[in-house]
């Protein structure tokens, strides 16, 4: 099972992230772990500055803005490598680098 947060203060593009991953997960059939991270000490811990942010089994994997549903669905394939910097706010967020 995997373990998927999504970081941000509960704006619009956090929502419909979340919601965006919940029926990938669902339309795979992957178990998924989906927890919504909204205290800003925690997800300034992840070195995220742009929300919203992914993390996957403990590493940054989105950060800024809506992730693609291709970016989703290799997230729940296994490859944490689609990278954070598809979000289309991809400067300073201290995770593509």
């Amino acid at each position: 099972m995997k373990n998927i947060k999504v970081l941000g203060t509960g704006c619009a593009n956090c929502k419909t992230t979340l919601k965006l991953i919940e029926e990938a997960a669902k339309a795979k059939g992957v178990e998924v772990e989906l927890e919504k991270v909204e205290d800003l000490p925690q997800i300034m811990s992840y070195g995220v500055m742009s929300t919203p942010g992914v993390v996957v089994d403990g590493k940054v994997v989105h950060a800024g803005g809506i992730p693609s549903k291709e970016a989703i669905n290799g997230w729940l394939e296994g490859s944490n490598e689609e990278g954070c910097c598809s979000g289309s706010d991809n400067s300073g967020s201290g995770c593509c680098g």
